[in-house]
């Protein structure tokens, strides 16, 4: 499904953040992180010379993915968003990105980064 892309996760809780990791391998994808923070997150952009997609969790540690998700929309880099709350300003900010809920189910957001490679967005 994700044979050879290059899939950043910035997630902070470290037992889903491994088993997303496990997931996109067993689906072909390169997995970039996990990263925890913002600050990582965006080193992390910053140093990779080729990101296809990514996966962001909202929260980190209380403090708001968005400039993540700013400095990939700059790119054109596609991403998606795991949150374990409704989140208003997401949507606001971000209407045409796709948020899967926590309690996450690994396998629905490879199926929802397979569904965003294959629409072209990556």
């Amino acid at each position: 499904m994700l044979d050879g892309y290059r899939i950043l996760v910035v997630e902070d809780e470290f037992l889903l953040a491994e088993d997303m990791r496990y997931e996109l391998e067993d689906a072909g994808a390169i997995v970039l992180g996990p990263e925890p923070s913002v600050a990582l997150g965006l080193a992390r952009i910053a140093a990779e010379p080729r990101i296809d997609a990514a996966v962001l969790d909202v929260n980190l540690g209380g403090e708001r993915v968005f400039p993540i998700a700013d400095a990939l929309a700059a790119k054109q880099v596609p991403f998606i968003f795991v949150s374990g709350y409704e989140d208003m300003v997401v949507r606001d900010r971000y209407p045409n990105v796709t948020k899967c809920d926590k309690p996450i189910n690994t396998r629905r957001v490879v199926e929802a980064l397979d569904r965003l490679i294959a629409s072209g967005r990556a």
